[in-house]
């Protein structure tokens, strides 16, 4: 089976493909101090009993990339990897003013997304930062707009206001708070909406009108029925396109 393995800044996901199906996906924490064999004792116990065949990464921590690297090379040496980075075949186009700013997550998502759309398309990806990713009908990368994510913004306002603290991420009963919670919750979940739903719209417009949006990341889920402008969900977007570009390159 292919192991897909994304490496974000605060979580690394990791996938499963037998042909083009996922099976079985995990959600484990990145940290960059982890040393290669502390690696491989997680990846152990999550892959147990399956047989790797082809390894597939892309990553957005330095750090957490060299020690996977020599974890790779220690416990996984004769099995394939393709590693996300320059020189790797891709097929994406990128039509930004420094290419060697995009980051590997940004490139897959883009050559995913015009696979299963095809396009213009519009990946709104809810991580660590909330990222819009622009892509053509041609699948070249376009650019988009980045955001502080949702974990980081509710973190910045916890330990900067006194009187406010973290609250678990649900829909209140109305946007009118009746409480601090759930008034922290309309700000949180309905604030985020809002400002992906107005980000959207101005890129949509300023590529003709019309684009297919699509929501993908660990925190997708929490806001995508507030929005009223994603119409498709996608949480493992980052996993096809690790797929995608394995193939291209074994």
């Amino acid at each position: 089976m292919l192991l897909a393995i994304d490496i974000g800044n605060t979580n690394t996901v990791l996938g499963v493909f037998d042909g083009e199906r996922i099976g079985h996906t995990w959600r484990i924490k990145t940290d960059a101090r982890a040393t290669a064999d502390e690696l491989m004792l997680a990846f152990r116990g999550l892959l147990d009993g399956v047989t790797v065949t082809g390894i597939s990464l892309c990553s957005t921590v330095p750090a957490a990339l060299r020690e996977m690297r020599t974890m790779l090379g220690r416990y996984f040496a004769d099995v394939p990897t393709v590693i996300v980075e320059p020189g790797v075949k891709t097929g994406v186009p990128l039509l930004f003013d420094n290419p060697k700013e995009v980051g590997a997550d940004r490139v897959v998502n883009t050559l995913a997304a015009h696979h299963l759309y095809g396009g213009p398309v519009v990946i709104v990806d809810f991580g660590t930062s909330t990222n819009l990713d622009v892509v053509s009908a041609k699948g070249e990368f376009l650019g988009g707009a980045l955001a502080p994510g949702i974990e980081i913004s509710v973190e910045a306002l916890a330990s900067r206001a006194a009187q406010l603290r973290k609250v678990e991420l649900v829909a209140p009963r109305s946007a009118i708070g009746k409480n601090t919670v759930e008034a922290l919750q309309s700000g949180i979940l309905y604030g985020f909406a809002g400002q992906v739903d107005g980000l959207v719209r101005r890129v949509v417009k300023e590529l003709g009108g019309e684009a297919t949006v699509v929501a993908t990341g660990g925190l997708s889920s929490l806001v995508i029925e507030h929005c009223e402008t994603v119409s498709l969900h996608e949480p493992d977007l980052t996993l096809i396109g690790l797929r995608l570009i394995f193939e291209k390159n074994t």
